[in-house]
């Protein structure tokens, strides 16, 4: 795990328990994979004049704990005891402000393509680490805990696959 410190979080409220995982889905420019465009926006080092699209987007200060990559290469922007900026105005179970008690997971990629093998193998390496760490209870996609507002990871992650391989195998 390679880490890249985002300057874009703060400290979680005192007492909280981290109990949720948020995934998200990001490319940047939209639609095109790999570059430096995403370590660039969660350290507020994207450049505006290197695409239209971050013009836009230039200013906000974001961050998410770790993105997975599509080779699987899994980058850490925010250690998971910190809050980071990534779900917004969100709710989850009738619980606000998402940011406080949840990591977040940005995987490479849209809403247009599925993901790859790699993506959900380290991501559910990556949560089942997260699991001995944190009592982590729930995972939800970015449009379940701020829907009408967000649509990632979208239609194309597979849930499936992603939980049956964090179900804990049995030798029979």
């Amino acid at each position: 795990m390679r880490i890249v410190e985002s300057p874009n979080f703060d400290d979680r409220p005192p007492g909280t328990e981290v109990t949720l995982v948020v995934l998200h889905s990001i490319s940047l420019p939209p639609g095109e994979y790999g570059g430096e465009a995403i370590e660039q926006l969660f350290t507020n080092c994207l450049d505006p004049g290197a695409h239209p699209y971050f013009r836009e987007i230039c200013t906000l200060k974001v961050s998410s704990h770790y993105l997975v990559r599509r080779d699987g290469e899994l980058i850490q922007f925010v250690a998971p005891e910190k809050r980071a900026w990534h779900a917004g105005v969100s709710s989850w179970r009738g619980r606000e402000r998402c940011n406080d008690f949840s990591i977040g997971i940005e995987l490479e990629g849209s809403e247009e393509d599925a993901f790859s093998a790699a993506q959900y193998r380290s991501l559910a390496a990556l949560i089942r680490r997260l699991q001995r760490q944190f009592p982590l209870r729930d995972i939800a996609a970015h449009s379940e805990v701020a829907p009408g507002r967000k649509t990632d990871p979208g239609p194309r992650f597979d849930w499936a696959r992603l939980l049956s391989s964090l179900l804990p195998t049995r030798n029979y």
